[in-house]
């Protein structure tokens, strides 16, 4: 059965997860706390005319701005760290040699290893979603899904390959990422997460293009904030799309060779 290998996966960290009742329950409460500090924050300054007139383009709203950038972040930091976490949790406990030498492809491992953290990451967003347009008056009444299921697609598979390069660094040097940090920092300060990156000088403006967490933001808040389709965000599509089509493979090939080096180096057994 072609995905009774992912389902195992996916069955033994959903198990895992739920173990931990009470972490499980902080995870939600974090975001609860979350939604309503970033409410008062959006009340603070979201009344400056500065402030509306820079995110117009998403309908003038703060705090629905930012809802979209801190709960969609989160893919981002599940892209970049959980291959590397999943693949150092392995290690420690013996059994990632012994997954790699079974007939089960490479792929499939790394991709199952990570399934519960991005399913778990979704409903995560869906929850901030969802207080926000129920508790907080944020307007999803003329919300264009499918073109933010696009965009969110193609999102995860831009940060998973992140992740997967950011994985390879681990299994070679056994020690911290730095890629990942710098990749995490600066897409914050630059992708618009928090603010838009019209009040970022040009130099930087320029400098955020070369990150997807730009053209994911983008698409999404138009496509759930302003219900534009499929041609409105076709430019931050198509930016996704390159990103996915270099970096995916790229990232296999990478994650390949450190495995190699690491049976090589007789290192692949302990972190």
């Amino acid at each position: 059965m072609l995905l009774r290998k992912p389902l195992a996966f996916l069955k033994k960290d959903f198990l895992m997860e739920v173990s931990y009742r009470f972490s499980f329950f902080l995870q939600f409460a974090s975001i609860f706390f979350s939604v309503v500090m970033f409410y008062f924050v959006g009340k603070l300054i979201g009344e400056s005319p500065t402030v509306q007139r820079s995110i117009s383009q998403y309908g003038g709203d703060y705090f629905s701005f930012v809802l979209i950038g801190i709960a969609f972040q989160n893919f981002l930091s599940v892209g970049l760290s959980s291959f590397s976490s999943n693949i150092r949790a392995e290690q420690m406990i013996g059994t990632l040699e012994a997954m790699l030498v079974t007939p089960t492809r490479l792929p499939t491992i790394i991709l199952s290893s990570s399934q519960w953290n991005f399913m778990f990451t979704s409903i995560q967003v869906g929850v901030y979603l969802l207080l926000g347009g129920l508790f907080f008056g944020v307007g999803f009444g003329n919300a264009n899904v499918l073109p933010a299921l696009a965009a969110l697609i193609l999102t995860v598979i831009s940060f998973s390959s992140l992740g997967i390069i950011s994985a390879s660094f681990i299994m070679i040097f056994k020690r911290g990422d730095p890629m990942a940090w710098a990749i995490s920092t600066s897409s914050t300060l630059l992708g618009g997460v928090f603010y838009p990156i019209s009040i970022l000088p040009e130099w930087l403006q320029t400098l955020s293009y070369l990150f997807p967490i730009t053209y994911a933001l983008d698409a999404i808040r138009l496509s759930l904030l302003q219900g534009k389709g499929f041609v409105d965000i076709g430019r931050d599509l198509t930016a996704l799309v390159i990103f996915s089509l270099i970096t995916l493979p790229a990232s296999l090939l990478i994650f390949r060779y450190a495995v190699k080096r690491a049976k090589r180096d007789g290192s692949l057994a302990y972190y």
